[in-house]
C-alpha cells in the first residue's frame, strides 16, 4: 500500500531545507572565493568546468553561465577526460572541479593530470580537507547540513547550493570584467534581448527602390498606386535634390477623401505633412519601435546625413523579433 503524502506539506519542507542550505553559504565566503576569482580573471586560456553525476549537470550550466557573461569556458566529462578529452585542456587554462563529497574518482582521477599539466585548479565542494578541495589552488565552499530528500541521500540542497554558488562566482567575475548589456546581446544575438541591442535600423528598413517615393509634382491618383505597390501604407515626398519634403500615409488619405478633394488632378506636395519624424538608419531597432508606439504611428523616414534613405514599418520591426 501506498503512503499517504502531504504534498504541499513536503514541497515546502523541501523548500525551506534548501533555502536553509542557501542562508547558510554566505557565512563561509571568504578569501579563498576571492582567490578563486582572481584565478579565473588571469587565466590565460579558458575555464573547464567538470563534475560527476548531477554535479556534473551543475557543471555544465556553470559553464554555459560563465561563457555567457565574459568568461570562455566549456564543460568536460571527468569520465571522457580519461579516454581522450584532457586532450581539450591546455597550460593556460583553469579547471574548476565540482564534487560535493571531493572524493568521486572520476574527478580525484584527473588531478595530478591537472597538474602535471600545469592548469590552474578550482575545486567547489562541501569538504575543504577532501582529496580535491586539498589540491586545489582555490577552494569554494558549498556543503550542506541536510539534503533536502528525507533519505538524505538524494543530492537536492547540496547540487542547489553549487548552483548558486557557481551564479556567484560567475556575476563577481561578470562584474569584475565590466561586462555590459551590449556584450551580453553579443553572446546571446538570437534571443530577444540580442536583438533588442543589436539590430539596427538599418538592417531590416526599405531602401533604394523599395522605399516608396514620388516627387511633390505627383499627382495624388500616382502617389496612392505607390503607395500601394510598395505596401507600407505611406510614401515620402521627395524634392529634386534629393531632401525629404514631407510624408503622405492612409490616414493622411482618409482625410482627403473626407474633404472632398479629387485625387486626378490634385498634385502631392498640396496634402503632404511635412515635419514627419525621423531617425537614423544606425539607431537601434528598438528605439524605432519606441518612437513609434509613443507617438501611435507605423512608419518612420530614415535619414543619413540629412537625405531620406529608407522607410522602417513596425511590422517590419515586430517580424525581426524586437518587442
Amino acid at each position: 500500500m501506498k503512503p499517504i503524502v502531504d504534498y504541499l506539506t513536503s514541497a515546502r519542507r523541501t523548500l525551506d531545507l534548501e533555502i536553509k542550505a542557501l542562508q547558510g553559504l554566505a557565512e563561509h565566503l571568504d578569501s579563498s572565493f576571492e582567490r578563486a576569482c582572481e584565478r579565473v580573471l588571469s587565466c590565460t586560456g579558458r575555464v573547464v568546468v567538470t563534475g560527476m553525476g548531477k554535479s556534473g549537470h551543475i557543471a555544465n550550466k556553470l559553464a554555459a553561465t560563465l561563457a555567457s557573461t565574459g568568461t570562455p569556458a566549456f564543460f568536460v566529462h571527468p569520465g571522457e577526460a580519461s579516454h581522450g578529452d584532457m586532450g581539450m585542456i591546455t597550460e593556460d587554462d583553469v579547471v574548476i572541479a565540482l564534487s560535493n563529497s571531493g572524493e568521486v574518482a572520476e574527478v580525484v582521477t584527473l588531478i595530478p593530470l591537472i597538474k602535471r599539466l600545469g592548469a590552474g585548479l578550482i575545486a567547489m565542494t562541501g569538504n575543504a580537507d577532501s582529496t580535491l578541495g586539498r589540491a586545489a589552488d582555490a577552494h569554494i565552499y558549498c556543503g550542506v547540513e541536510q539534503e533536502a530528500c528525507p533519505l538524505n541521500l538524494a543530492p537536492t540542497s547540496s547540487t542547489t547550493a553549487a548552483l548558486v554558488m557557481g551564479d556567484a562566482l560567475s556575476i563577481a567575475l561578470l562584474e569584475a570584467r565590466g561586462f555590459t548589456a551590449d556584450d551580453f546581446a553579443f553572446s546571446h544575438p538570437g534571443g530577444s534581448l540580442g536583438r533588442k541591442l543589436l539590430l539596427k535600423i538599418g538592417d531590416i528598413m526599405h531602401r533604394d527602390e523599395a522605399m516608396p517615393a514620388v516627387s511633390p509634382d505627383t499627382l495624388l491618383r500616382d502617389a496612392l498606386l505607390e503607395m500601394s505597390h510598395k505596401g507600407l501604407g505611406m510614401t515620402t515626398i521627395i524634392s529634386s535634390e534629393g531632401d525629404l519634403l514631407g510624408v503622405f500615409t492612409d490616414g493622411d488619405l482618409r482625410r482627403t477623401l473626407d474633404r472632398g478633394i479629387d485625387i486626378l488632378t490634385t498634385p502631392i506636395r498640396t496634402v503632404m505633412h511635412s515635419g514627419a519624424k525621423t531617425m537614423h538608419s544606425e539607431q537601434l531597432a528598438a528605439q524605432a519601435l519606441f518612437e513609434m508606439e509613443e507617438r501611435k504611428i507605423t512608419s518612420l523616414v530614415i535619414v543619413d546625413d540629412a537625405r531620406p534613405v529608407g522607410v522602417i514599418h513596425m511590422h517590419d520591426i515586430l517580424r525581426a523579433g524586437v518587442a
